[in-house]
């Protein structure tokens, strides 16, 4: 049996606000072992599940925030950008059995800790086939497209609720509960490790590969801050603006739908300016 985990930082153990995610900051540089914490208790409950292999995608900003060196020595880590498929890069392979969504966070316009979707800030809101749409979202409909079954989530309490949505089999793990955008209720390292672990071990007989699912076309939405940055993302070939600060374009799978969100987001991050967005 072998699991992907899709790892991302803002859903992470005590993780509440920006200075947390960013790299380069002093407390990145602390989250990074909370946050390596959780991933690694969630291989680590896999293995106890009867998982052979695990691979870890970083998934987060740079995708250079884990500690390798802490990480459990039968754990593989699959770090650095860039990737065909972003943060659920592997799935693809026609080997991977279950993936884990481990430090996941609720979408752009939806409450919870650090709610995005991949932008930090630009976009506020994202539509696939008119359901309003999170990373989990988006990235579980490219992983059943290869038949890979989300098999857990950790995050914070709306992540997890948001997940009922999308994988409503899989375990769930509240690492903290939301207050606002960049406050949480949370729980210590030492807690959340054991939850996650003795989730992920629940979890594993869940990782059973399925036939494949394309239940598109997919019609994938998105809405801006600002109405230059729906005017740039127009270059990518499909993207049409239906609104002043909203765009949309249609796929006819998921692998196509979640490689044109990307060049979508990366040209629109390319447009903002430092001061007046």
């Amino acid at each position: 049996m072998k699991i992907l985990i899709s790892a991302d930082m803002e859903g992470a153990t005590g993780v509440t606000w920006p200075g947390d995610v960013l790299p380069g900051t002093p407390q990145w540089e602390r989250c990074r072992g909370l946050f390596t914490s959780d991933v690694n208790a969630a291989a680590v409950g896999f293995f106890e599940g009867g998982a052979d292999e695990v691979l870890v995608n970083e998934a987060h900003w740079s995708m250079r925030n884990l500690l390798l060196e802490d990480l459990d020595e039968r754990v593989e880590m699959l770090t650095g950008r860039h990737k065909s498929l972003s943060m659920v890069e592997g799935v693809q392979h026609g080997d991977v059995d279950g993936i884990a969504f481990v430090g996941y966070h609720a979408g752009a316009g939806m409450e919870g800790v650090l709610a995005h979707t991949y932008l930090a800030n630009q976009i506020t809101g994202v539509w696939l086939n008119d359901v309003r749409a999170s990373e989990g979202l988006l990235n579980a409909h490219v992983a059943a497209e290869y038949g890979v079954p989300v098999v857990l989530v950790t995050g914070d309490d709306l992540a997890c609720e948001d997940a009922l949505g999308y994988a409503p089999e899989a375990l769930k793990v509240a690492v903290k509960d939301h207050v606002s955008r960049y406050a949480a209720v949370c729980r210590t390292p030492n807690r959340t490790a054991a939850d996650i672990r003795a989730a992920a071990k629940e979890a594993a007989p869940l990782a059973v590969r399925q036939e494949p699912q394309n239940t598109g076309p997919y019609t994938v939405a998105v809405e801006f801050d600002a109405e230059h940055l729906a005017m740039a993302v127009t270059v990518v070939p499909g993207v049409t603006r239906i609104g002043e600060r909203k765009v949309a374009y249609t796929a006819d799978t998921m692998y196509e739908g979640i490689r044109t969100f990307k060049a979508v987001t990366t040209i629109a991050s390319s447009a903002v300016e430092e001061q007046y967005g």
